[in-house]
């Protein structure tokens, strides 16, 4: 996917002010509006002009591109890093149909995933015709260790909200929560804290944080759903004769048995034993077999001799 530098569409610098933006805007939209212009290209670099516009005009967008591009070199292959917008705390109304037709690819996959709907204050207020109105609600993605989802926490977690300062430059506040993480929970899952939200209009209710938890990448586990997938190293002999190991779970140890005759790449499934719920998700274990390295004499020896017992081609048939 390629990476569109959306100041470079409005010929602004990265810390361009709300007025700078606006003029820009303006500037370009006399230039190739559709109804006056003689570009012959001038339908599309409105489209264009019309993008960039929408996201660096919006404190929220523009905060969630600038994290995005950060490290991006001119030329790359673009791939959001995942969990770029971790951390952030947006409202949740998102983008309007209206507003992204038309618009591209790029900006589909970064900001569509923001359309969460939400309670806008406009709709709320239109909804009860009076002055009085509940604030709409806030949304965020966390990153939590496996390891909470087994034990459940509490977790100070930080989240960057997105601001405009006097002088309409996009500034970061930040605000600190003490959130209790559930046992069992999953990737996906919504946290919802009450009257975290925007507040309300006219002595109103405030509106809800919802977090939508993920975890960290883990250097033994995967986790999809409530089930954990892990790949377990055995040794020849443990795979060709059978026997019971131990596998070190967040949760504790559990004793697994190796059938007689494993190869590496059979999966094992350990019913019950994955993050716990109602039902609990499973253990999946693919089986890899590790060779002891022929580093020393000994070691050679016994690969020679089983080089001579064993009359066992992998390669036949192939």
């Amino acid at each position: 996917m390629q990476f569109r530098d959306y100041y470079e569409v409005l010929g602004v610098a990265r810390d361009a002010t709300a007025d700078d933006l606006k003029k820009a805007f303006r500037k370009l939209a006399r230039k190739y509006h559709p109804d006056v212009s003689k570009e012959k290209d001038a339908e599309a670099r409105m489209k264009d002009v019309n993008e960039a516009y929408a996201v660096l005009s919006d404190p929220e967008k523009r905060a969630a591109y600038d994290q995005l591009g950060q490290g991006y070199q001119p030329g790359q292959d673009f791939r959001p890093p995942p969990d770029w917008d971790a951390g952030f705390e947006f409202s949740g109304h998102g983008y309007t149909p209206n507003e992204a037709a038309g618009f591209s690819d790029f900006f589909e996959q970064i900001f569509g995933r923001a359309g969460m709907g939400g309670r806008g204050y406009s709709q709320t207020y239109a909804r009860h015709g009076t002055g009085r109105a509940q604030g709409e609600d806030h949304h965020a993605k966390v990153v939590l260790d496996l390891e909470d989802a087994f034990t459940g926490a509490t977790r100070q977690i930080a989240l960057r909200v997105p601001k405009l300062d006097a002088e309409g430059r996009v500034t970061l506040e930040s605000r600190t929560l003490n959130v209790k993480i559930p046992k069992g929970i999953k990737a996906g899952q919504v946290i919802r804290l009450a009257g975290q939200g925007a507040p309300g209009i006219g002595g109103g209710p405030a509106g809800d944080l919802l977090l939508e938890v993920q975890f960290k990448p883990h250097p033994r586990f995967r986790a999809e759903g409530r089930d954990l997938y892990m790949t377990l190293p055995v040794v020849p002999w443990e795979a060709a004769l059978g026997g019971i190991v131990s596998v070190d779970l967040p949760g504790g140890e559990v004793k697994v048995r190796i059938p007689e005759g494993a190869q590496s790449g059979r999966q094992l499934r350990v019913r019950g034993k994955g993050i716990p719920g109602e039902p609990p998700g499973d253990l999946l274990l693919t089986i890899e077999v590790m060779l002891p390295p022929a580093d020393t004499p000994k070691a050679r020896a016994f690969y020679e001799q089983m080089a001579k017992e064993f009359a066992f081609d992998p390669r036949q048939g192939r």
